[in-house]
């Protein structure tokens, strides 16, 4: 009978190493806010339906599983980009909303800080919602935009509601198409940046909106 003890020492130190474990895969790290700052850019960029989940997993740098499993899918991703947007670059219209006095003075602080907004170098031009809602044919995602744009203009609705009962517009004044007027050129607005319209030149097509403005 061969001693076990003999036969490990003449085989050596290779008969006592079992085979090295194999390393266990580990899912890749990434900064959640950086990855959804990424995907607001391109949103921004190509809006809601050019921008494909290969296009956001390339440019957030991570994998499918790893969207899906962080954000959801496209749709729920691009619900919580426009969030983000939101409040990160396109809160101008609710800080008018919540400071200035009178309807006049909301519409005219939105429409300056639109142009400074729309025509920033530092991130895509126009407005993420109005360009997002271009040829979009996901229901859900075009109706959100939608809502978002009409709530604004009800806001501007309701403040020149309020102006013409307190005198400070005349009481003939249709407020609903007052506001749906400043709507639209918010979102021309939009779209003029995009098409290489400067700070001034928007500037000054907000200047004109106001001049339409009626006065006691």
């Amino acid at each position: 009978m061969v001693n076990s003890e003999e036969t490990k020492a003449k085989a050596g130190p290779a008969a006592k190493a079992g085979p090295a474990p194999k390393p266990r895969g580990r899912p890749r790290s990434f900064d959640r806010e950086t990855a959804l700052e990424k995907a607001i850019l391109a949103f921004w960029e190509h809006g809601y339906e050019a921008t494909s989940v290969a296009d956001l997993t390339r440019v957030m740098d991570i994998g499918a599983p790893s969207l899906y499993a962080a954000f959801g899918d496209k749709a729920s991703l691009f619900d919580e980009a426009v969030r983000v947007y939101t409040a990160r670059y396109a809160s101008f219209a609710d800080r008018a909303l919540a400071e200035e006095p009178t309807a006049r003075a909301v519409v005219a602080r939105t429409l300056r800080e639109a142009a400074a907004m729309y025509t920033d170098p530092g991130h895509p031009h126009g407005c993420l919602v109005a360009h997002a809602a271009i040829n979009c044919t996901t229901p859900e995602v075009a109706d959100s935009l939608r809502d978002r744009r009409n709530a604004t203009i009800a806001a501007f609705e309701s403040r020149i509601r309020a102006d013409i009962a307190t005198g400070a517009l005349p009481p003939g004044t249709d407020a609903a198409a007052l506001a749906r007027h400043s709507g639209a050129i918010v979102t021309g607005m939009s779209q003029q940046a995009r098409d290489g319209a400067s700070r001034a030149e928007l500037e000054a097509l907000a200047e004109i909106a106001m001049a339409i403005w009626p006065r006691t």
